[in-house]
């Protein structure tokens, strides 16, 4: 492994957004792809989780030229309450916002909505889908069921992947999102920790031939682990059966993206569930600490705290980072 490349260069969130749209324009997509790519991995950058933020614009574009898209995205089945759509191999990204504005106006309309996406390719922060459901005063759910990553307890190669599962609940203040991959490194933080030279925790992953590893080039060449054994093994496989439900069986890679919305108010008024679980969410943290701890922090808390501080301040990226980006750029110009 290469020695670790600390240098940091610092940006302004307009600076960055910018940097980012001309990476992406240098790699191939139109403005409107970009700025909606842009505005995605901006996001992830401001509320801390640099691994899915600007360097994932190296990762799309070393994924790009395997992947181009075999035509406009098309949808093949619809009703009042749901829509499955092809991406015809378009960037997850792009094709899952669509299907989260499709089924958000879907639900408001019937209460109820589901999406399914397949074929498609790295669909981006999950979290990022189901805090505009919430936003818009509905419950949100996204499940993924993606290629092969991640092998199941005691197998020696990736069978699952590392299928993520997020909430989006709405409160009288900021959303509460839940967001979690069941396999025990994320992919797109696997990449980042090769780029930098760092090595992994014990425990996270397997090489090629089935061996313990903590490189992460050998990871990404052999498996992650499941988090938590066989619980995360039995949600991955849950997020598979999903998965099939929003078409993974049609498309390349296995891949299938579903996303739910859901109106309140099939149950309740919405001001009556966004008070009923404010309070709730009180409750949890006013329990009594231990020693030392601060505060009871909430799934999401501190990425909303981030995105505040980080608005105001900017974002800080590594500087080979800026420097492949600002390569990318330069091609747009």
């Amino acid at each position: 492994m290469k020695t670790p490349d600390m240098k940091r260069q610092h940006l302004t969130v307009e600076a960055a957004y910018t940097l980012s749209v001309n990476a992406l324009l240098g790699i191939g997509h139109d403005v409107r792809q970009a700025k909606t790519l842009a505005g995605h991995m901006l996001d992830a950058a401001l509320c801390g989780y640099e691994y899915s933020g600007l360097p994932k614009i190296l990762n799309l574009a070393d994924y790009q030229e395997k992947r181009l898209p075999t035509g406009p995205i098309r949808t093949i089945h619809e009703t009042p309450l749901s829509i499955m759509q092809d991406a015809c191999g378009h960037n997850g990204m792009l094709a899952i916002q669509q299907a989260t504005e499709q089924a958000i106006n879907k639900a408001r309309d019937n209460g109820f909505a589901v999406a399914g996406v397949f074929n498609s390719w790295m669909s981006g922060r999950s979290a990022y889908y189901v805090e505009q459901i919430a936003r818009a005063g509905l419950i949100g759910i996204h499940t993924i069921s993606s290629r092969p990553q991640v092998a199941p307890p005691g197998a020696a190669e990736a069978a699952l992947g590392t299928n993520p599962i997020a909430f989006g609940f709405p409160t009288e203040a900021d959303p509460l999102i839940i967001d979690i991959g069941t396999s025990s490194i994320m992919f797109t933080d696997l990449a980042l920790k090769a780029r930098r030279g760092q090595m992994l925790a014990e425990g996270l992953a397997i090489d090629s031939e089935g061996r313990p590893t903590q490189d992460p080039i050998a990871a990404s060449e052999g498996a992650a682990l499941p988090f938590g054994g066989y619980k995360g093994f039995a949600l991955a496989l849950a997020m598979n059966a999903l998965g099939v439900f929003a078409g993974s069986g049609h498309g390349a890679e296995g891949a299938g993206y579903l996303i739910m919305a859901m109106r309140p108010d099939l149950m309740m008024p919405l001001e009556q569930y966004k008070a009923d679980l404010s309070a709730n969410l009180a409750r949890i943290k006013s329990v009594r600490r231990q020693p030392g701890v601060d505060e009871i922090r909430l799934p999401s808390e501190h990425a909303f705290a981030q995105r505040r501080i980080s608005l105001q301040k900017g974002i800080e990226i590594d500087q080979h980072v800026y420097d492949a980006l600002q390569k990318l750029a330069d091609k747009a110009v």
